[in-house]
């Protein structure tokens, strides 16, 4: 798999950067420039593997969390820049459905197909629940109902005091883990393990990995936004479905792909710090800093959703809420979540 990454890489960039130039048909470019992040993606998830190993379960998973979060980001500055407001706020709509669904989903059940059993720490599931459920159900649902009775001015100015709150709450958060409480709550079930294992990359070669990929993307990137429009109109996809399903895919390509391959090495601890950080990291910070970014672009971002794409965040959460509590995962459970997915897809693809 890895070699085929490489390949998709070789061939991708230079056609990436050949076909802008030649202005090659939107579609083709669409696709080239889809397929040759998703390969970027997958070097920087072994870079954030390799820094994992060393740094432990719970930075490992926000290294991989920042990091594959760090597309999506590239990618919502560009289209923020472009005015696409509406695919930066579905592709955030689709990368918390992701995460909680299809990252989570993938890994409980393929790690459920090969482990009758997995559990993972379950106070710090239990932490992430609170979080999950004030992110999306207080923080994004207050500013829809409040914003009903004010102007555009007000709600702006409602969704700036949000974000500059969740992106405090967030950084208070990773403190609480990090440092005051860190290993604290340790997995009661969990027995230590001394095996050692050996990180695929040095520490300056994950690094160096890490910030030439970024610099990939953040080109393929800019030029990705500029096909949307020409490709929602040939193939009949919505701005909606774009940003939830496509450009959420593709932005999180990284820690998809890293989460299941955690989860197949039974090491629920690392795959649901992914997922599930991954989704309060875009709830916490991704987003508002995303609509504190606006303000220096023509178009401003308010933190406002449609209702569809709320009531699937809201939706989404409660389902992760319930099934991750107990501590435990098995591949009958990541089916359901699975199948949530597939049920808010089609919706999406068919609004």
């Amino acid at each position: 798999m890895n070699r085929i990454f490489m390949l998709m890489t070789l061939i991708g960039v230079p056609l990436s950067v050949i076909g802008s130039l030649m202005h090659w048909s939107n579609i083709i470019l669409f696709i080239i420039y889809c397929l040759t992040i998703v390969a970027l993606a997958s070097f920087m998830g072994r870079a954030t593997e390799s820094l994992a190993i060393v740094a432990g379960p719970r930075i490992g998973g926000l290294l991989n969390a920042t990091f594959g979060n760090a597309v999506e980001l590239i990618i919502s500055i560009f289209s923020l820049k472009a005015g696409l407001i509406g695919i930066v706020l579905a592709s955030l709509t689709g990368s918390v459905l992701g995460n909680l669904l299809l990252v989570a989903g993938l890994s409980f059940f393929i790690g459920g197909i090969k482990f009758k059993r997995q559990s993972f720490n379950v106070y710090d599931a239990r932490h992430n629940s609170g979080l999950l459920m004030f992110a999306v159900i207080i923080a994004f649902v207050i500013p829809e109902v409040f914003s009903m009775n004010m102007n555009e001015t007000k709600t702006l100015s409602l969704s700036i005091g949000i974000s500059i709150i969740l992106i405090i709450l967030y950084l208070a958060a990773l403190f609480f883990k990090l440092v005051t409480h860190r290993g604290v709550y340790q997995h009661g079930n969990e027995k230590p393990v001394h095996e050692e294992e050996e990180p695929e990359w040095s520490k300056g070669k994950a690094i160096a990995v890490l910030f030439v990929a970024t610099i990939a993307v953040a080109y393929i990137s800019e030029h990705l936004v500029h096909t949307f429009e020409y490709v929602g109109e040939t193939l009949g996809w919505s701005e909606l479905f774009i940003g939830v399903i496509i450009v959420a895919i593709v932005g999180n390509a990284a820690e998809h792909a890293s989460a299941i391959v955690m989860a197949f090495k039974n090491k629920m601890d690392i795959a649901v710090e992914i997922a599930i950080g991954s989704t309060l990291q875009v709830a916490m910070f991704v987003l508002p800093v995303l609509v504190l970014i606006s303000l220096f672009f023509e178009t401003t971002m308010p933190l406002l959703f449609s209702w569809q794409e709320l009531i699937a965040m809201v939706s989404s959460v409660l389902l992760m809420v319930v099934i991750s509590n107990d501590g435990e995962s098995n591949w009958f459970e990541g089916l359901t979540l699975l199948a949530a997915y597939l049920i808010m897809g089609i919706g999406f693809y068919l609004l």
